[in-house]
């Protein structure tokens, strides 16, 4: 190689050097500057044309079926949508079932079997596993959605009738970003995952998405069905944490795994060193903000989104235009803020209540 080469490929090292030390800087700010757009109180935004809810709903049924009965998340949202079904006016019910396959297929089997109109698949029940129920279901006449399951980048699912999505990958791109913005580019994380909701792809691929911007960052990921979340997760943790003294945070992307995070911090004294950032925003949660326990949950207003899904599934079963987008926004919780989802937290505070004038004037109630 000539001594001009030479010089020329020092150049370009020294060049690469220098723009990778940019990147890594520029990976918190960026981070910052996602992050602070979800800071503000959300505004309420309609999903489509207002209509008349109590009268295009009068003598019609829907069947909610959740991903597990015993995820809190899930209990809280099914709850809500049971209150504000009585207040429209139908029949609503839920399939209560402990997060096993059989159990949903027993659920669309009474849906059908029992008339309803509408049955769905509520985050976490996998459309994939039921296809042939699903299939059966529609044949009968019955519509079946598959409600905060996907990604907005996602494909309906397992042949429903529509999906009711959520911007997953955003939430995920948000925890990476939270961690990238705390330790300056040096995340060392344990995510925590469930593979068998749908939605863990789409959050995952935010998360990658985030941390391919921080050269510095690493992550292992794990993954723990919801089944063994109360088994398996904590000495999950307490391994990793042993094993890896340098992980600084564990990111639960589903926050209810929360409550078998914190024990492992504790037993193992990395409290003070691991931070939890998490997605959902259910109450629990947002008490264990306050309590120091979690740093950050990128919260979903658990009665918004009941509105929300409800809304979709009505407008549908009323021959309007499906909803793409139900317009459930984000709002992240830290320390500065956790109180004012109220002591204890309630899934309906903290993100102001422009959605409650907005759905009754969009119901025409």
């Amino acid at each position: 190689m000539s001594g001009n080469s030479i010089k020329l490929a020092g150049a370009a090292f020294a060049i690469g050097l220098m723009m990778n030390g940019a990147h890594a800087e520029d990976a918190p700010a960026k981070a910052a500057a996602d992050l602070a757009k979800y800071t503000a109180i959300p505004t309420f935004e309609a999903a489509g044309e207002a209509f008349d809810a109590k009268a295009c709903m009068a003598g019609k049924s829907i069947l909610s079926i959740p991903g597990s009965s015993s995820v809190p998340f899930l209990a809280t949202i099914n709850a809500s949508m049971a209150r504000i079904a009585k207040d429209v006016g139908f029949k609503f019910q839920i399939w209560e079932n402990q997060g096993q396959p059989t159990q949903w297929v027993q659920g669309v089997e009474f849906g059908v079997s029992n008339k309803f109109n509408l049955i769905d698949l509520l985050a976490g029940a996998d459309p994939r596993s039921l296809v042939p129920q699903i299939k059966a279901a529609r044949d009968a006449g019955v519509a079946v959605t598959a409600s905060h399951v996907t990604g907005f980048e996602q494909d309906v699912p397992g042949g429903v009738t529509a999906a009711i999505p959520i911007d997953y990958k955003q939430a995920g791109k948000l925890l990476a970003e939270w961690t990238i913005s705390k330790t300056a580019g040096k995340t060392n994380a344990l995510v925590l995952v469930t593979n068998e909701v749908l939605s863990t792809d789409s959050m995952v691929a935010g998360l990658k998405e985030a941390f391919a911007d921080c050269p510095d960052c690493t992550y292992k990921i794990v993954n723990v069905s919801i089944p063994d979340w109360a088994s398996k997760i904590q000495p999950n943790v307490q391994s990793a944490v042993i094993a890896d003294p340098g992980i600084n945070y564990v990111i639960p992307i589903y926050d209810s795994m929360s409550q078998f995070v914190v024990p492992a911090l504790t037993i193992t004294g990395a409290s003070d060193r691991v931070k939890i950032a998490t997605f959902n925003g259910t109450p629990f949660v947002l008490d264990m903000i306050q309590k120091g326990q979690v740093e950050m949950d990128v919260g979903e207003n658990l009665d918004w989104i009941a509105y929300g899904l409800l809304d979709a599934q009505m407008r549908l079963l009323c021959g309007l235009a499906p909803v793409k987008d139900p317009k459930i926004p984000f709002f992240i919780f830290d320390a500065s803020n956790a109180a004012t989802a109220g002591t204890p937290a309630e899934s309906s505070k903290g993100y102001g209540d422009a959605y409650l004038a907005g759905y009754k004037a969009l119901w025409k109630l």
